[in-house]
């Protein structure tokens, strides 16, 4: 997948469009200033190295998230059922300190938009659906809540995201086609008259192509490795359609992906709606081919065609995450004075890299928590299990597809839904100075469990009360200062907190292979959740005072 993000980050003018035209960058910011830690500058300056903060930051995640997962003394969030009418909605409140840390990066307007989005789903579709709705016997209030925004509400967002998602594409079409032009005619400009700095020179065109070569290769390969075991009619039709629509998809896929990525950063970048749009294409294809090669007359023909959609959408994905990453990367390249062809090639090597040590690492944590649904041991505590919820809800989506029971009339409401958002977005954006709706962050948050959303709402809001306050007591430079020891904190947070998941997950592993308990570092009993909830709470706000303290002090 790496070939459709090298031939964008070797087009110097599409670089240009989204490393020098302002694009925020938080997390290539944020990892700019982690690698100038130490450097003589930053203690010129008097503002410290830097790393207190970053130590300290992933000291208190990394103690939280100890407490909370292995010792369940602390909850992981506050659920609060609230009746409205006849019907009933959620107000969670999660107690993540790592996504507190990814919302103060991200900012205000992107946890606005999370909020709105929360408010949509849980304050409306979830209310008025469970009021006019009947509940089925034998199925508590709370519960029908929980399958109508599973079973409807999830489905709004999925066609709001697939509307949000073509717009963007739409948006960015100029400056794709002016990327290539420009990236032909350096092609084409002889060496003598290029005169680049090392800060402008690229992979050439030659290795790029060799990359691309073998990538579409493997993918055929591995693909073909995939069907040719069920022996199907016309299987290297199957192959070669399949891998050209990915080869498509992606092309347009890592040019969406990475430029949101530089607008509202990595949390917020259209890798949702994108997956959506992805296994619907996916869906559609594989069931038109099925059709007609009568795949589905024969046994296990649905579930077939189920499984090569989501593998499809597998590799659209993959696109879509490293172009994400990528561009993260080549900004922070950009900050520090990286030469682009050497990060280029480590990125290369990054990604064989990750391809060997993601799945293992994946295959941990399935172990350790599973998923809804596909728990690896009987008798697991779901309540633990990780959400996972747009690869459910491509699951859904595409088995809605091949069984024809997809209730489309919610996708259609999305769609509609999705209308309205971008035409108030528009509008805000041409009447107003700051004021912006991204459709496609509010279309995802609709299905995203509100409880990952709420600490990244709490995250931006006080990023900028912070912020707002250093402004108005010190300028423009206490305020700069500011959000540098936030920014190293809250990556702290982020690191601190996954490492100590990783962590647990092996202990996990290792307790029950065996022979021993799920929870081996637990110091309490389920009875204790009411109580863990609370103390969670309270520990959650001391963290929210220690991340204001470490923002609003001067010289540490």
């Amino acid at each position: 997948m790496m070939w459709q993000i090298v031939p964008i980050c070797n087009w110097d003018d599409l670089l240009f469009y989204c490393i020098h035209g302002g694009k925020p960058f938080p997390e290539g910011v944020a990892a700019a200033e982690i690698l100038k830690v130490g450097s003589t500058s930053g203690s010129k300056s008097g503002e410290g190295s830097g790393i207190r903060e970053i130590a300290s930051g992933g000291f208190v995640a990394g103690l939280i998230t100890l407490f909370t997962n292995a010792f369940q003394v602390l909850g992981t969030q506050l659920s609060l059922w609230v009746h409205v009418g006849r019907g009933m909605t959620q107000m969670p409140l999660g107690y993540s300190t790592a996504l507190v840390g990814a919302g103060y990066l991200i900012g205000i307007a992107a946890g606005l938009s999370m909020l709105i989005r929360i408010l949509i789903a849980w304050a409306g579709f979830v209310p008025y659906y469970t009021m006019t709705g009947t509940v089925p016997d034998g199925m508590t209030l709370q519960k029908f809540a929980g399958a109508v925004y599973q079973e409807r509400v999830r489905l709004i967002g999925a066609g709001a995201m697939g509307v949000a998602a073509v717009w963007t594409l739409l948006m960015l079409a100029r400056p794709v086609i002016d990327g290539v032009r420009e990236s032909l005619a350096a092609v084409r400009m002889p060496d003598a008259d290029k005169g680049k700095h090392r800060m402008d020179i690229d992979m050439s065109a030659k290795s790029v192509g060799i990359v691309f070569l073998v990538t579409v290769v493997g993918l055929l390969a591995i693909f073909y490795a995939f069907v040719s075991p069920e022996q199907l009619p016309a299987g290297e039709t199957l192959t070669f359609t399949v891998v050209g629509v990915a080869v498509l998809m992606g092309f347009f896929v890592a040019a969406a992906c990475a430029y949101m990525a530089g607008l509202v950063g990595t949390s917020s970048s259209p890798i949702s709606g994108i997956g959506i749009l992805a296994i619907i294409v996916a869906s559609l294809v594989m069931y038109a081919l099925c059709q007609s090669f009568g795949i589905f007359a024969l046994p296990g023909g649905e579930k077939f065609a189920t499984a090569t959609a989501i593998f499809t959408t597998s590799i659209i994905m993959a696109i879509a995450c490293i172009s994400n990453d990528n561009m993260q990367d080549l900004k922070t390249g950009h900050l520090v004075g990286a030469t682009p062809w050497c990060q280029q090639v480590a990125l290369l090597l990054g990604c064989i890299v990750g391809a060997l040590v993601i799945a293992p690492v994946l295959n941990l944590l399935y172990e350790a928590y599973g998923f809804p649904g596909a728990m690896p041991r009987p008798g697991m505590d779901p309540a633990q299990a990780l959400a996972a919820p747009q690869a459910a809800l491509m699951t859904t989506i595409a088995q809605g597809i091949f069984s024809s029971s997809l209730h489309w009339e919610y996708i259609y409401i999305g769609l509609a839904l999705g209308v309205v958002l971008v035409v108030v977005d528009r509008v805000l954006r041409r009447t107003t100075r700051s004021l912006c709706l991204p459709p496609l962050a509010v279309g995802m948050g609709i299905y995203l469990p509100p409880s990952v959303q709420t600490p990244l709402v709490v995250g931006a809001v006080l990023g900028y009360f912070l912020k707002k306050h250093l402004r108005a007591r010190g300028g423009k430079e206490a305020e700069r200062a500011g959000s540098r020891r936030g920014t190293l904190f809250a990556s702290g947070l982020i690191v601190g907190e996954s490492i100590v998941g990783v962590v647990l997950a092996g202990v996990i592993v290792v307790s029950v292979t065996n022979g021993g308990s799920e929870a081996p570092l637990a110091l309490v009993g389920k009875d204790f959740a009411d109580t863990a909830e609370y103390l969670g709470l309270a520990v959650f706000a001391a963290f929210l005072v220690i991340f204001s303290r470490v923002v609003l002090s001067g010289k540490r």
